[in-house]
């Protein structure tokens, strides 16, 4: 595995991965604004799937799962330019403008592909990343200026989210579990994004679910990929990252476990069961 990446500030960065597949489930603390150079990435949320190339740029709020499964391709890494948009720089650009945050705004990629300012904007980052010493803060702090402007001209609802700061607050959890259990997140993240403390969240789901929460995210997770693999004809290999298993072996000897045969056996008995 080869990965590198550069910074030019910790708010601005080229990624650039060479092996055949990267896998990260993540919520993103910030908005982050993303510039394609080359690879594929396909972005998995609770309620849809994205997959992006090169030339695409696109807007990832925060504060929203992610399983993000990055390739190279066509010969070429994945390469991206990303750029966080923090709460703290935010709050910075919108201190003297009369905006009020619509806090109903829906929290979903945006996608502004091949956007000639934004490419523009992001383009001109690329020759600051091979400087020696260090850009100077406020050329950064214009860059980053200089795309929120853009965003604002270019689609004029996005400060119902860039100029909303409100964290989550404590919500229905079944529902959101419902939604969401194919993230493999840490549980004191599923809490915080449901409002709630690692001890609340545990005693919460019980009182949901009669069970706890590893043992129902794992089964959850087994039946979706059990459902892809005989409903949608998809292979185990396809199948197991975005049920959300790290790796192939152990979610076949897990979903054996529990079914009683193999992955690869579904289709076999599923041909079966038709006569």
């Amino acid at each position: 595995m080869e990965f590198q990446t550069k910074y030019i500030t910790p708010d601005i960065k080229l990624s650039c991965y060479e092996d055949k597949l990267f896998k990260t489930e993540v919520v993103f603390e910030h908005h982050v604004l993303v510039w394609f150079i080359s690879g594929e990435t396909k972005i998995i949320q609770a309620e849809n799937a994205y997959t992006f190339g090169a030339g695409n740029i696109f807007l990832i709020p925060r504060n929203q799962l992610s399983t993000v499964i990055n390739y190279p391709k066509d010969g070429l890494p994945h390469k991206t330019v990303a750029m966080h948009l923090t709460a703290e720089r935010l709050r910075e650009f919108y201190a003297n403008l009369d905006v009020e945050p619509n806090t109903a705004t829906p929290a979903k990629i945006r996608c502004f592909n091949q956007h000639p300012l934004l490419t523009s904007c992001l383009a001109s980052l690329i020759p600051y990343f091979d400087l020696k010493d260090k850009i100077p803060g406020n050329i950064a702090s214009l860059k980053i200026t200089e795309a929120i402007s853009i965003l604002r001209a270019i689609d004029k609802s996005i400060d119902g989210l860039l100029a909303n700061f409100e964290e989550p607050g404590k919500i229905e959890l079944a529902g959101f579990m419902e939604r969401n259990f194919m993230f493999n997140m840490p549980l004191k993240k599923f809490g915080y994004l449901t409002g709630r403390s690692l001890t609340t969240f545990k005693r919460d789901f019980r009182k949901a679910f009669d069970t706890t929460p590893q043992k129902w995210l794992t089964q959850k997770r087994l039946e979706l990929a059990h459902y892809q693999i005989a409903e949608k004809k998809l292979r185990p290999v396809d199948v197991y990252l975005e049920s959300g298993f790290e790796d192939l072996s152990h979610f076949s000897y897990a979903f054996k476990k529990h079914f009683g045969y193999t992955p690869t056996d579904v289709p076999r008995r599923m041909r079966y069961q038709q006569f």
